[in-house]
């Protein structure tokens, strides 16, 4: 048996119904951050408001001190990427918004030992057209993913999809990271590819949860990985946006877990 056909974990009724209130937590967070974004506001004060509206839903952080095994801890609540900056950028005070940025706000909770996942790039002020049309691509991108999932459906479909609406646009996506299984822990397999082909992956079945996060780039696919060990951006230095959500495979498709934006 090859790992394309590996069957993926499901999920149960119970826990399908706390994943559904992990989900609605997340989603509110972003809402809660997205309202709150404006040219002059730091990164610092986008995780205070992250970490407040968290735990004032019963959650907690989930990305606060998480270890991907290649350096130090996530040293944040929330992952903040303006403009180039791909994705696992740190909310430090530093990062001051300016009017005509791009940003990237990473949301996730974990509500009872749960967790829900989800992004949405934001503009501040007023940015340009192409990094309008950008974001709007990645949106599009996200959501032909999601529309393709359901039961009997390969994962590497998804992908292929995303890659196709992205090179149509003269556009570009991120290879080296994707989506993941997620549940009862935040990153579970599989591994989601935002790029085909499309027979690649696992067939999806119903209870299988994942999230779609495709990483559109405006020039090339290339990125690299800043000194602080987590902070991904484009190697051309173009800009990057990008969308999440948190799925449910159901017998008729998929049921988006973190609608918001």
């Amino acid at each position: 048996m090859t790992q394309h056909d590996l069957p993926l974990p499901v999920l149960r009724p119970r826990q399908i119904d706390a994943m559904r209130r992990a989900g609605a937590a997340a989603a509110a967070t972003l809402a809660r951050v997205g309202a709150a974004l404006g040219p002059g506001m730091r990164g610092d004060e986008v995780d205070r408001i992250v970490r407040e509206d968290t735990k004032a839903r019963g959650g907690t952080c989930a990305q606060l001190g998480y270890r991907s095994g290649r350096g130090p801890a996530f040293p944040a609540a929330v992952c903040l990427s303006p403009n180039a900056v791909v994705c696992h950028g740190l909310p430090t005070a530093e990062v001051v918004l300016q009017d005509g940025d791009i940003v990237n706000v990473d949301v996730t909770t974990c509500l009872h030992g749960w967790h829900g996942d989800t992004s949405a790039t934001f503009f501040i002020g007023d940015p340009s057209p192409a990094a309008r049309a950008l974001v709007a691509l990645a949106r599009r991108c996200r959501d032909l993913a999601v529309a393709l999932a359901g039961p009997g459906v390969r994962l590497g479909a998804l992908g292929a999809a995303i890659e196709a609406e992205a090179r149509a646009a003269g556009c570009s996506v991120v290879g080296e990271y994707g989506g993941h299984g997620i549940g009862a822990q935040m990153h579970l397999p599989p591994f989601v590819p935002h790029t085909g082909p499309a027979h690649r992956g696992p067939l999806l079945r119903e209870g299988v949860c994942f999230t779609v996060e495709p990483m559109i780039n405006a020039g090339g696919p290339a990125v690299r990985l800043r000194a602080d060990g987590w902070t991904v951006e484009t190697a051309d230095g173009r800009l990057s946006a990008q969308f999440e959500h948190t799925v449910l495979v159901t017998p008729h498709g998929a049921e988006v877990l973190t609608l918001h934006v």
